[in-house]
């Protein structure tokens, strides 16, 4: 019973990691007013009758330090690619010279800013309701072992401090996009 119940808690240290990687990754997806080909990670078009991901079929570069350049590895994806962006919630308007796209990024208003950080701590909110949901999960697998009482309080003891220990990990990631929108 000792044994699952230790299986249990790294299993969910390693879930609780994996959460705060996502919020990370879903982080870079942010536009800050900073070209970042990581926007485009979403991105996907049908290329010969599969979804594929533009990162995959073209080369993503940053040419000033707010404008993306697309330069597809077959340029019959151009067009597919250039309709995709305007389709898509990145609110950007490529500039396709038919060798190449350009995505110009905007200046952030104020109060795009302000909309993004509530939008950051929206995300943030959601991954530490994943973490508690896992903590649950464990905490409820624990009293199912039918470990001894004293044994059982340690155990759950340290899945709290496990709990706590990530979403101050979600806070701090939380902090720094926030700063990163706010910072001009």
């Amino acid at each position: 019973m000792f044994e699952k119940a230790e299986e249990l808690l790294l299993h969910s240290e390693d879930k609780m990691e994996k959460s705060v990687q996502s919020l990370v990754k879903e982080f870079q997806t942010i536009r800050t007013g900073r070209a970042n080909p990581a926007l485009l990670d979403r991105l996907v078009i049908d290329y010969y009758g599969v979804e594929t991901p533009v990162r995959q079929i073209s080369g993503i570069s940053v040419a000033d330090g707010n404008q993306l350049v697309i330069k597809p590895f077959d340029k019959s994806t151009l067009k597919p690619i250039e309709k995709a962006i305007l389709a898509s919630d990145l609110g950007l308007t490529p500039a396709n010279d038919g060798v190449v796209i350009r995505l110009t990024l905007p200046q952030l208003t104020e109060a795009r800013r302000k909309e993004l950080v509530k939008d950051v701590e929206k995300i943030g909110e959601a991954a530490k309701v994943h973490v508690r949901n896992i903590r649950r999960d464990v905490n409820d697998a624990l009293k199912k072992l039918s470990l001894a009482e004293d044994v059982e309080k340690d155990f759950l003891t340290e899945v709290q401090s496990l709990t706590d220990k990530f979403i101050k990990k979600v806070e701090e990631e939380i902090k720094v996009k926030s700063l990163e929108i706010t910072k001009i």
